[in-house]
């Protein structure tokens, strides 16, 4: 045992070895700007290095940047200059860069290669990474590709690729520290010195039975802090996170973020333990399933700049029709009521004003409805408790807006038109607010993505009910009549 007094300041502080990048000292250098983005001119001078065709320059630029950094850099070029750095630096794609390029990017980078070339990337990576890796290509080159991997390998990214996409099954990590439950702390030290695979991060020790069944876990330091005579069973914690390999991976995050886990187990139809899911995989799936979420809201698709045009026009153009589609009725409600139109130009110049104001605030309840429902904070228990507070907000919104606008239309035009225009507001606003809870709801009673087409469907009722309102109260009110 080392005396802790003895150490002095040298050797309690370790030197960095001279070729050493530390994360701080990628901030704002030759390369990084001061937000850890690769320099505009760094990047040109590689372009320019591989335009000349000079790949040792190329090399020599890229060598000193992290794996991610260099997965940044490829996609910062275009498809046909993305081979060529690719080519330029070598042994610089590692693993480690692909499993952290764009997704579009990586499969068209995967297709280029050949079966071997994959396979053998996909040899250095973690089963979930191969598993990403392979999932996106053609049920072809999935095969080719696993029939390069060793046979253990192989058999883990087959069994992987048989669950559903985006479940726990397709993501979770096979490498599981499992020991039996009959064994004392010490022979558990003995055996991860000993036998344990040291090589793939853990962050706690699943006991299982010999069913194979997890009953429990230990925490590193439970086991570093507990006496070797001590049994597991003692010691270890009982009441564990379960995750079964169907479920889906936003319903993971959800369970990671609802008990503050750290890791947990994954367990298929019998209950048997057949890997984990660990923090950095829901770092990487809340944030893809957020930003999908904000992307389906607004009709994009993926939204991915690196999507290819034709995937990108198929996912945007249908909403851009089923828009359409919904203008033609508001334009109905005002051709209605074209002839009152006609009679007072105010109204032409108004009514914008109800639908534009009542679409923002439909907007604004869409999107805090959407995400109560992703993070299971909107559900059938408290559905109407939640509708009946957007209203109240919605009816406090529209009273604010209604006085301001019917203040400034009643001065330009005359009192009439002011009381109008302010009686459409509070009613386009609280039809918004009502509208903006009920069709999230209305689409996840239906198993539909809510994020999907609850902007359209929002849109097309407060267009209309705006129109609707402020021209049917402009007659009933005698400013004008049909």
């Amino acid at each position: 045992m080392v005396d802790p007094g003895a150490l002095d300041d040298e050797t309690l502080v370790a030197e960095p070895q001279e070729d050493e990048v530390r994360p701080d000292d990628r901030i704002d250098d030759e390369r990084h700007d001061e937000e850890n983005r690769l320099k505009p001119e760094y990047v040109s001078a590689v372009e320019a290095a591989l335009d000349a065709g000079d790949n040792g320059a190329v090399y020599e630029l890229v060598e000193p940047l992290h794996p991610a950094d260099i997965a940044d850099l490829i996609e910062l070029f275009d498809s046909d200059d993305r081979a060529k750095l690719a080519s330029a630096i070598t042994d610089l794609m590692t693993s480690d860069v692909v499993a952290e390029l764009n997704d579009h990017v990586r499969e068209v980078m995967m297709e280029a290669l050949e079966p071997e070339a994959v396979a053998t990337i996909a040899e250095q990576l973690e089963t979930d990474d191969a598993v990403q890796l392979l999932e996106d290509l053609d049920e072809e080159d999935q095969k080719a590709i696993i029939a390069e991997l060793e046979p253990e390998t192989a058999e883990a990214v087959n069994s992987a690729l048989a669950y559903p996409e985006e479940t726990a099954g397709r993501l979770m990590n096979r490498h599981v520290m499992a020991v039996p439950e009959h064994m004392t702390i010490g022979n558990l030290i003995d055996y991860l010195r000993e036998e344990g695979d040291l090589e793939h991060d853990f962050f706690e020790v699943f006991v299982i039975d010999a069913a194979h069944h997890p009953v429990g876990t230990c925490a590193l330091n439970w086991i570093l802090t507990t006496p070797r005579s001590v049994k597991l069973t003692d010691v270890m914690k009982r009441d564990q996170t379960l995750i079964p390999v169907t479920m889906d991976q936003e319903e993971v995050a959800l369970m990671f973020q609802k008990y503050a886990l750290i890791s947990a187990a994954v367990v298929d139809e019998s209950g048997r333990l057949v890997g984990q899911m660990t923090v950095d995989d829901i770092v990487h799936i809340i944030s893809e399933e957020a930003g999908e979420d904000a992307l389906l809201l607004s009709g994009a698709g993926d939204g991915d700049i690196n999507e290819p045009i034709r995937e990108a026009y198929s996912s945007r153009v249908r909403w851009l029709i089923a828009n359409l589609g919904t203008a033609v009725v508001a334009s109905a409600i005002i051709a209605f009521f074209g002839a009152a139109i006609e009679q007072l130009v105010a109204l032409a110049v108004l009514m914008p004003i109800v639908a534009s104001i009542g679409g923002n605030a439909g907007t604004q309840t869409m999107a805090v409805a959407v995400r109560a429902i992703a993070t299971n904070q909107l559900t059938r228990a408290n559905t109407r408790r939640i509708l009946w507070k957007e209203l109240r907000v919605a009816l406090l919104n529209g009273g604010t807006v209604a006085v301001l606008i019917g203040i400034a239309a009643g001065f330009l035009y005359e009192p009439m038109m002011g009381a109008v225009i302010a009686a459409a507001m509070i009613i386009n606003i609280a039809v918004a607010g009502l509208a903006g809870v009920l069709v999230p709801v209305i689409f996840e009673r239906l198993d539909q993505d809510p994020a999907v087409a609850s902007s359209v469907f929002v849109t097309m009722i407060t267009d209309s009910m705006g129109f609707f309102a402020f021209l049917g109260l402009a007659v009933a009110s005698g400013l004008v009549t049909m």
